[in-house]
């Protein structure tokens, strides 16, 4: 009789953890949008690199209940206008398939384009720093030495330099972060780089590398990229500016944002009373130029008048035509309209101002005075 053997139910290991797969193609055959937005959330939960953005305030939610809602909701836009679900039915892609691709490459992909637009400079730094300690003979990496085929995210693999020893004992990260500090801070290059050229190259590669290995030197040892990431660029002057929502306070869900006022643009009683002293210094230079203008033709009202009238044409508005056409309008000589403007100038140089402000002020009253002589004066004609 022959004997029955029974295979043995392997024991799991430890860290295994078993990868839940949506039903995405029955969701997408039959329209089900409620369905297909669920599994899209879940995904989005789930996602590191989105509770990393959450944690270091990458995410802006409307209230606390309402966590990776509007950034599922964007990635449903993005997939239906990229017609990517109709993608999925026609090339016949499997539930794994699909859950794969929008994880790991639609979900990525617009994470890492938010992070490039918001804070350009730490993303550009972040990324030359992860190629340089992957393709620089200085560093090598210390957590494949005995599985040299073990698959392990970039983030989270260890590096050093390439002269330590295998067996070179690891630090905490609270102690390396200490450590770090005593690394001086770099100064900013400020060469312009790029296809455009409108980036600033902050620090050239030769010297990035330099400092890496003065961070290594520093912690004395072998540290994930993402951290060291941090450390090196801690100690590099980085300008990441971007504008950000401004709430009144009073009816955000958010109780731990700090309250916000607006600015009173409106003028204190000091600036008024300053405004009103410019504003009359300025008409009392307004009085001693036209004075100086009268004397400078020896008080005759005539060839006052006309220089008021060259004043207000070739100075004081911009559509009157050249000189030539003022002096035909003036009925003059275009070399009489040359001296009189010799004559305006050479008072106006002798105007000292202590301000723009208060040449500004002295422009427009002079010009509303000219401008009131001008229509008496053509009134008086009429």
């Amino acid at each position: 009789m022959n004997e029955v053997k029974t295979k043995e139910k392997q024991p799991r290991p430890a860290n295994y953890r078993q990868i839940k797969v949506g039903k995405w193609n029955d969701s997408l055959k039959t329209s089900d949008v409620n369905q297909i937005w669920t599994e899209l959330h879940r995904i989005v939960s789930s996602h590191p690199l989105v509770r990393a953005s959450k944690r270091a305030g990458f995410l802006v939610e409307e209230g606390r209940q309402n966590a990776y809602t509007d950034l599922t909701q964007e990635l449903f836009v993005a997939l239906l206008s990229k017609d990517r679900f109709q993608h999925y039915i026609d090339t016949a892609m499997t539930d794994a398939e699909i859950e794969a691709e929008i994880s790991q490459i639609e979900l990525t992909n617009m994470l890492t384009a938010e992070l490039r637009k918001r804070y350009p400079e730490s993303y550009r730094l972040a990324r030359r720093i992860s190629t340089l300690i992957q393709s620089s003979p200085t560093f090598k990496r210390f957590d494949n030495l005995d599985y040299p085929d073990v698959h392990r995210r970039l983030a989270d693999r260890l590096y050093g330099l390439a002269d330590w020893t295998v067996k070179k004992t690891r630090r905490d990260v609270q102690e390396m972060d200490e450590r770090v500090k005593a690394v001086s801070f770099y100064g900013r290059d400020t060469r312009m780089v790029g296809c455009t050229g409108d980036a600033q190259i902050v620090i050239s590669n030769p010297e990035l590398e330099k400092l890496i290995v003065r961070v290594f030197k520093a912690i004395d040892s072998p540290v994930d990229v993402r951290s060291l990431r941090s450390f090196v660029m801690s100690r590099l002057p980085i300008m990441d500016i971007h504008l950000v929502p401004v709430g009144s306070g009073t009816d955000s869900d958010d109780d731990d944002r700090m309250p916000f006022e607006f600015t009173d643009t409106r003028e204190t009683p000091e600036q008024d009373l300053l405004r009103n002293e410019a504003e009359t210094a300025a008409a009392n230079f307004v009085e001693g130029f036209l004075k100086a203008l009268n004397k400078s033709v020896r008080g005759k009202a005539k060839q006052y008048d006309r220089m008021i009238n060259v004043l207000w044409h070739c100075y004081l508005i911009s559509d009157s035509g050249t000189q030539l056409e003022v002096a035909e309008m003036l009925g003059v000589s275009d070399s009489l309209v040359s001296d009189y403007r010799k004559r305006i100038e050479a008072n106006l140089q002798e105007l000292s101002f202590s301000g723009v402000n208060e040449a500004r002020h002295f422009e427009k009253a002079l010009k509303m005075k000219v401008r009131t002589m001008i229509t008496v004066e053509k009134e008086l004609a009429v």
